[in-house]
């Protein structure tokens, strides 16, 4: 199964009906697509939606309904259409349930870096820095390694997108919970040893006595669940 399917299937289970969740660019977009059949998730947009839905055919796409990312989105019957200042006082006060973000790199102390590369143009921090800060619960979805380096790290090299502690680290590989102690391997990938874990990993991590497979089958896609 492809790396990204099983990180966005994982994270789909930390969604739960009634929650108003943020999704980043990239992968955590598609996440939706893993969500059970009459799963009732809101999905926020910090451009001004609440309510979004799967990209409709290319026929039928507006031009000015897109995501965060400028990508083509549609839009579940009551959905709301607002201002960017009610959209990020959404964010910044507290009142989004979950954000699932991309990430280059998390160190020991749950900070993420997500948001540039010195030396290679931008196309700015966008909401992140604002997401990260003012969620309840903030997930990283990201491959475990790039370019055979460890994404996970003592201390994170770039520059970072909050001071705030994630909650959840979801890759490839397993799920890791930081805390106040240090990064706590909850779960291994389908197929993965608690080895390949450690040998993939830059950071120490903290390994409890019993560690389950994630909780996901291991099929191809799905079609796209409708989401209300």
């Amino acid at each position: 199964m492809d790396s990204k399917v099983i990180i966005a299937k994982r994270v789909a289970l930390e969604l739960k009906d009634g929650m108003l969740v943020n999704l980043g660019i990239g992968l955590p977009t598609t996440v939706p697509n893993y969500l059970a059949p009459g799963s009732e998730v809101y999905f926020q947009s910090e451009n001004g939606i609440i309510g979004m839905a799967p990209a409709p055919d290319a026929a039928m796409t507006e031009p000015s309904l897109t995501d965060a990312g400028g990508g083509y989105v549609g839009a579940i019957p009551g959905a709301a259409s607002i201002d960017s200042c009610l959209s990020f006082g959404l964010i910044r006060g507290g009142h989004l349930d979950l954000t699932v973000l991309g990430g280059l790199e998390v160190d020991e102390a749950g900070q993420l870096a997500n948001w540039m590369v010195p030396g290679k143009m931008i196309p700015g921090m966008g909401g992140a820095m604002d997401l990260v800060t003012g969620t309840k619960k903030v997930i990283v979805a990201m491959v475990h390694q790039a370019k055979g380096k460890s994404k996970i790290l003592k201390k994170c090299t770039l520059p970072l997108t909050s001071i705030r502690r994630v909650d959840l680290v979801v890759t490839d590989m397993a799920v890791i919970e930081p805390t106040e102690k240090g990064l706590v391997l909850r779960e291994l990938a389908p197929g993965v040893t608690k080895e390949q874990v450690i040998a993939a990993t830059e950071a120490t991590l903290i390994i409890p006595d019993e560690l389950p497979e994630m909780p996901i089958s291991c099929t191809e896609e799905k079609e796209p669940a409708v989401h209300v």
